[in-house]
């Protein structure tokens, strides 16, 4: 082999190690996974199926994606059952998607609010408009009625509290 040759095999041996070093360190010190919106947290816990169904046809998606914070009481799919399936298919029609949109609104708050912040009767603004009343107790905590049966779901953009039952807005 001649020394132009060797010189040549050695420099292109040496771009390949160092490239597989430069590699080996970009993985050692690439950033942590990016942790999950509120949508990707309901879609992968999969007992909120009719929420994120509602959410879609309600045109909610990237707003529940935006940066937040944000507080979601999410309805379980058997929370979404006390309706009936009717009134469920009713409000995922086309021309409901109004009304859909605003009890889906009426579930969050446009702040984080972790249960540690839950020491009294709150009563904060919804993005719908209306108030909700959240209320502690020794037995648990109740949002106009409903029971967080899970709170402190944490996502990238906010915080979810799985509630027993849907809520829906004072009539106008």
């Amino acid at each position: 082999m001649t020394a132009v040759a060797r010189t040549t095999s050695l420099r292109g041996l040496r771009a390949v190690g160092s490239l597989f070093a430069l590699s080996i360190v970009a993985l050692g010190v690439a950033p942590a996974a990016r942790a999950a919106d509120i949508i990707d947290t309901a879609v992968a816990a999969g007992s909120f199926t009719t929420l994120v169904a509602a959410v879609k046809a309600a045109g909610l998606v990237d707003a529940l994606k935006g940066p937040g914070p944000l507080t979601v009481f999410a309805p379980t799919d058997e929370a979404f059952a006390k309706l009936g399936k009717a009134t469920i298919d009713d409000l995922l029609k086309p021309e409901n998607k109004d009304k859909l949109k605003g009890i889906l609104l009426y579930h969050v708050v446009g702040a984080k609010v972790m249960s540690t912040d839950i020491t009294k009767t709150l009563t904060p603004a919804t993005l719908q408009g209306a108030t909700i009343t959240v209320v502690p107790s020794a037995a648990g905590v109740t949002v106009n009625g409903a029971k967080v049966i899970k709170a402190d779901v944490g996502a990238s953009n906010g915080v979810i509290h799985v509630i027993d039952t849907v809520i829906l807005p004072p009539a106008k």
